[in-house]
């Protein structure tokens, strides 16, 4: 770095300075990687070369020159442009108090990688100059060895990213490409399924080899519509609706497809409505994004299916009431056997008219298709409609004695029901009277000791005169004649006398009977039934007073209103 004119020998090393600490120096420097260190050793090694001081060190760090850390905080600034104007050439620098000062450029094979700055109070001999020499070419070689190993640690770790990057953007690929097909062929499937006429049990049975799990689709009441895959339970669990209520609403307040207990249930809820359920059957936990994908175009195709099939039951729900309607009214029988006809339903043969009732379910819709349902199966065909308070079925053949209360019971969840049933109807023209037959058994079941079942007109007996249709000034005049007194008496009095010898009857003469009816004690009852005997006049140990007594109180209760 330094030279002179024609050849010399080379200088010695100054007389103070071992050969060895050069070699140590050196060994250092190329054992070093980081290039920091392998500036401040030179710097650190530069006073044992001779009269210097390192004044500062500078790397080369995007095309800018950066101080060393150990550099001092004294004239930095000024220093530092002083060696940025020599623009990577070495050259004299000004330290104040220095004498000598001189910049020398750090050269590698890939250009300037920094500068020493160097000082000394006096000029150096050639020898020193020479070792300063030697300690800065080092010192450029080492860093351009650790910038190079560097540069190679960058760029394999960049090799290294790019590698993992491209591993994963094909694993990205991959899983794309099979997302695509399973699409497709989940896509291809339900189209097929459309196109086909099985309707659920083709979805089922698509979403059940899609996924290889037992698929179901259930009602919103939780009854089995369609079942594919092994495992069906025979026979299937009854639905609870207090849990089954309590499933749909928890299904529904999330989005997609969620787990209950073994099953991954989705909701067929077009427009918000559910219609129904699309489960696949999973203990052991298996379903996985391709299942909720199947499960999810499953339940928007079953949700199509579902709206076909309710929108024809609804056009079917609403014919089928307007027929009864009419038929209830009054209408004739052309008319009525063209209309049944192109529903589906025979009116030639003998029908009856049943009516029911259940206590704290208001005859809407939803009690209406739970009849519709309960009759179903219970293996009536029949024509229904409802009114404001009870439901009415024109059936075609005369219900077995429990069947439809029971079904019934099972489907509202309560015993509470009362059910009337006509007598058998031969012609169209008949079924006016016979439906105000119904409403009359049903009004001697409401009025009965046993309250809920299901009464026939045709057991009612001496109550079958008793019902709406009759004269009822006769019947007011035959209660007045003999209840008049006691009527009266209650009236003025605020007693009971009336609904007394009513229970009396109804528990036929048991004084223990009566007394728990009325929750009254046993002579408190024999009180008052010597008090009926003073006021009306009437013995009840006759037979014909008995008697008289008896329908006399039934008129009273059934079809004048009295307490009940």
């Amino acid at each position: 770095m330094f030279t002179s004119r024609g050849p010399r020998p080379p200088p010695l090393a100054p007389p103070d300075y071992d050969i060895r600490d050069l070699a140590v120096l050196s060994r250092a420097l190329f054992d070093t990687t980081d290039e920091d260190t392998i500036l401040r050793l030179a710097m650190d090694h530069i006073p044992a070369a001779g009269p210097y001081r390192a004044e500062a060190g500078y790397l080369t760090v995007g095309g800018d020159l950066r101080p060393s850390p150990k550099n001092g905080m004294t004239h930095a600034s000024a220093l530092g442009r002083g060696v940025r104007e020599l623009d990577g050439q070495d050259g004299p620098v000004t330290v104040p108090g220095m004498p000598w000062g001189r910049a020398l450029g750090l050269r590698g094979l890939e250009g300037l990688r920094g500068y020493l700055v160097v000082t000394s109070r006096s000029r150096p001999t050639e020898a020193e100059q020479s070792l300063l020499t030697t300690i800065v070419q080092q010192t450029a070689a080492a860093l351009s060895v650790a910038f190079t190993r560097r540069r190679q640690r960058e760029d394999l770790l960049k090799l290294h990213r790019l590698r993992d990057e491209h591993a994963a953007l094909q694993r990205q690929l991959i899983c794309v490409a099979a997302e695509l097909v399973y699409q497709r062929a989940v896509q291809s499937l339900v189209a097929d399924v459309t196109a086909s006429s099985d309707g659920e049990e083709a979805i089922t049975r698509a979403l059940h080899r899609l996924t290889g799990l037992p698929a179901l689709v259930e009602d919103r009441f939780g009854r089995l519509r369609s079942w594919a895959g092994p495992g069906c339970p025979d026979p299937y669990p009854e639905p609870d609706p207090v849990r089954q209520d309590e499933m749909l609403h928890t299904v529904a307040c999330r989005a997609g497809p969620v787990r209950i207990k073994d099953r991954l249930i989705s909701l067929v809820r077009p427009r918000g409505e559910i219609l129904g359920v699309l489960a696949l059957v999973d203990a052991r936990n298996e379903a996985d994004d391709h299942c909720v994908l199947a499960l999810e175009q499953g339940a928007a195709s079953l949700a199509s299916e579902l709206t076909h099939l309710r929108d024809l039951a609804n056009v079917e729900r609403r014919l089928h009431r307007e027929l009864v309607d009419d038929l209830l009214a009054g209408t004739d029988e052309a008319s009525a056997y063209a209309r049944s006809a192109a529903v589906g339903h025979d009116l030639h043969s003998i029908h009856y008219v049943v009516v029911a009732q259940w206590a704290n379910r208001p005859a809407d819709e939803s009690f209406a298709q739970t009849v519709g349902r309960a009759a179903s199966a219970a293996g009536m065909r029949s024509l229904l409609t409802r009114r404001s308070d009870h439901v009415v079925l024109v059936a075609d053949a005369r219900p077995h004695a429990s069947a439809l209360y029971e079904e019934l019971s099972r489907e509202t969840g309560s015993r509470s029901g009362m059910i009337g049933v006509s007598a058998p109807c031969e012609s169209v023209d008949e079924i006016p009277h016979r439906y105000q037959e119904a409403q009359r058994a049903l009004e001697v079941r409401r009025q009965s000791r046993e309250r809920y079942g299901t009464t026939f007109f045709e057991e009612l007996g001496l109550y079958r005169i008793l019902g709406p249709g009759n004269d009822h000034r006769e019947l007011e005049t035959f209660v007045q004649e003999w209840l008049g007194l006691l009527i009266d008496y209650d009236s003025q009095h605020h007693t009971a006398m009336v609904e007394t010898l009513s229970q009396y009857f109804s528990c036929g003469g048991n004084y223990d009977e009566t007394a728990e009816s009325l929750a009254i004690h046993r002579s408190t009852l024999r009180y008052r039934l010597q008090r009926i005997r003073d006021i009306s006049g009437s013995d009840l140990s006759n037979v014909e007073d008995r008697l008289n007594l008896q329908v006399a109180t039934r008129v009273w209760k059934i079809v004048l209103g009295g307490p009940g």
